[in-house]
């Protein structure tokens, strides 16, 4: 049972992140239908409604990446595997006279 709550508490999490994505591209589109129409009736000449779809859409692509793509490189799995790994290399009888802490957490 132990198992089956700790699966079900990482795929909430993740429903958490993936639905948080959807969530902050809706407010993107909305927000920036928003600022077309307003720069389109206030101030036709002078386009400037690009800059901040610009901006944003790099940090809706950077949210992208950590929920489906990217962020599996550096998200929690890789940490935890990261820790693990550290936490042998601790563990492991040293080979060699005694080293520094340091010396031995060394990628």
């Amino acid at each position: 049972m132990e198992d089956y709550d700790r699966k079900y508490q990482k795929a909430r999490r993740r429903v958490e992140e993936i639905k948080s994505f959807y969530f902050h591209l809706l407010i993107f589109v909305l927000v920036n239908t928003g600022l077309v129409i307003l720069n389109y009736f206030t101030s036709r000449g002078n386009w400037w409604f690009y800059w901040p779809l610009l901006g944003w859409g790099v940090g809706i692509v950077a949210h992208a990446f950590s929920v489906f793509g990217l962020g599996k490189f550096l998200g929690p799995e890789w940490e935890e595997k990261k820790i693990n790994e550290i936490i042998e290399k601790m563990n492991k009888p040293s080979e060699t006279t005694q080293s520094t802490d340091e010396e031995d957490l060394s990628p």
